[in-house]
């Protein structure tokens, strides 16, 4: 059985075939305009994303079925008569819903929110981004009026538009903060309090199952799974056992655990509960999430000021740790996300003088990023042992000093799998069926993707926990 897995992410679209044989190919890669309309807001085309996804299926001739992986909590409204998008995709970058949550919060209703989703009160999250659409969009209040309105995660807008099924998987719906997380069903009281009609949201589903068929090269591919990104990655790494845990570098860097048949609520750390994934006729699997919303999308921030040209650039460093040198830099562009939780929180550098040079800046900027990651993997660990070696993916894992130096502010093995694609992998493994066959020589670690901690004599996270203090509250 060859499947085709697309993994629609935040700055692109990928599509993996994965064959018979395990050989998985990246067959197409396409990147998407990011819209910045104003000051918070991060948007991006719905008919841009739905066309690349379709570019995706129509690159490959012979494939059984389709999986598809997803933003996670970017959201967007459209029309059920004419499935036309009447809203840009509102990114879960977006903090333009940051008063309307400090509203919620002053009128009590952050206890209801987390008691039913597992969840804190966050503009993050889809259900005050779909709420501002109903409120904001003259198109959206007509169309709700006629019955007509469709609101959802970016996963129901493409199963309905491609494999027309109005639907979403029960991992991408556990990120809205209007599923209550212990009968896997919309909560009716939640969605009176965002404001969000209950009756225009789609059917929660399992992750594998059957999602409608699109048509390619003359004949019906049918979609067979459907879930969350960093989810799909987590079943990517191989990841079945309680304490099993994986990051994902992308735009942001994730980091999943597992805890099996179990939810476990750790709201005093910082963690979100969440589920991991739902096969068809299976009960669920569910996780620990942490989360850090700038990783590598700091990085190419970095880059567009100019503090270097290349990635490759920064494989290496003569220089000891910048926070060795008491230069210290707080990636918190879009805020502070686990433990912390603080979207008043700014992106700071810390011990600038004048002979800090930009690769000084920019080797702070990649240390930065580890120990906040750091930050979620002790919260992780304080709350249940994590299993060691961390598994970790994405494009910043292929960066020798990054990956060194978190394994020594971890103070634990990290391994690199050889396979980078660990969400369209898992998306196409769950596409098959769910079948979690071993891994396979692409998904193994090598000798060099392996790193040990090297022993570190100076308190990088006592320094790192003073930056991040400050800024706390900065914008």
């Amino acid at each position: 059985m060859t499947v085709l897995a697309i993994d629609q992410g935040t700055t692109s679209t990928r599509g993996m075939v994965l064959d018979d044989r395990g050989t998985a190919r990246i067959v197409r890669v396409i990147e998407h305009k990011q819209f910045y309309p104003e000051p918070g807001w991060v948007e991006h085309d719905p008919e841009e994303l739905i066309q690349n996804i379709r570019s995706c299926i129509e690159a490959c001739t012979d494939i059984s079925a389709i999986g598809i992986a997803n933003q996670g909590e970017s959201c967007l409204a459209w029309d059920a008569d004419t499935g036309e998008a009447i809203s840009p995709v509102i990114v879960w970058q977006d903090n333009r819903t940051h008063l309307a949550i400090e509203e919620l919060k002053a009128n009590g209703a952050q206890s209801l929110v987390q008691d039913r989703t597992g969840l804190p009160l966050s503009a993050y999250f889809s259900a005050s981004k779909l709420a501002w659409i109903v409120q904001n969009i003259p198109q959206a209040k007509e169309l709700l009026k006629k019955g007509r309105l469709r609101l959802g995660t970016t996963d129901a807008f493409f199963l309905d538009r491609l494999g027309g099924t109005f639907v979403t998987d029960i991992t991408t719906a556990s990120r809205t903060c209007l599923m209550n997380l212990e009968t896997g069903q919309w909560d009716p009281e939640l969605c009176a309090v965002f404001g969000v009609p209950i009756q225009a949201l789609p059917q929660i589903v399992p992750t594998t199952g059957d999602f409608g068929t699109v048509e390619s090269h003359g004949k019906r591919i049918p979609i067979t799974a459907s879930i969350v990104d960093q989810q799909a990655s987590l079943y990517g790494h191989g990841c079945a056992e309680g304490g099993d845990a994986k990051i994902t570098f992308g735009t942001g860097a994730f980091a999943l655990m597992v805890t099996g048949d179990e939810c476990l609520r750790a709201p005093g750390q910082g963690l979100l509960p969440t589920i991991a994934w739902h096969l068809d006729g299976a009960a669920p699997v569910y996780a620990l999430e942490g989360g850090v919303h700038c990783a590598g999308s700091a990085l190419n921030w970095a880059r567009s000021l100019g503090l270097f040209s290349d990635f490759s650039e920064l494989n290496h460093f003569d220089a000891a740790p910048a926070i060795t040198r008491k230069l210290v830099f707080v990636p918190a562009l879009t805020g502070l996300a686990c433990p912390h939780w603080d979207t008043s929180a700014a992106g700071l550098w810390i011990g600038l003088s004048l002979d800090t040079t930009p690769r000084d800046m920019v080797q702070a900027v990649i240390e930065g990023i580890a120990l906040r990651v750091a930050e979620v993997v002790s919260a992780l660990n304080d709350y249940a042992p994590v299993s060691s070696p961390l598994s970790i993916d994405g494009g910043m894992a292929s960066n020798p000093y990054f990956c060194q130096f978190l394994s020594t502010v971890l103070q634990r093995d990290v391994q690199v799998p050889e396979l980078g694609e660990l969400t369209a992998y898992g998306t196409a493994m769950l596409a098959k069926g769910g079948q979690r066959a071993a891994l396979n020589q692409q998904v193994a670690c090598g000798k060099d993707s392996f790193y040990r901690p090297a022993l570190i004599t100076d308190d990088y996270q006592e320094k790192f926990s003073d930056a991040v203090n400050r800024s706390k509250g900065w914008s």
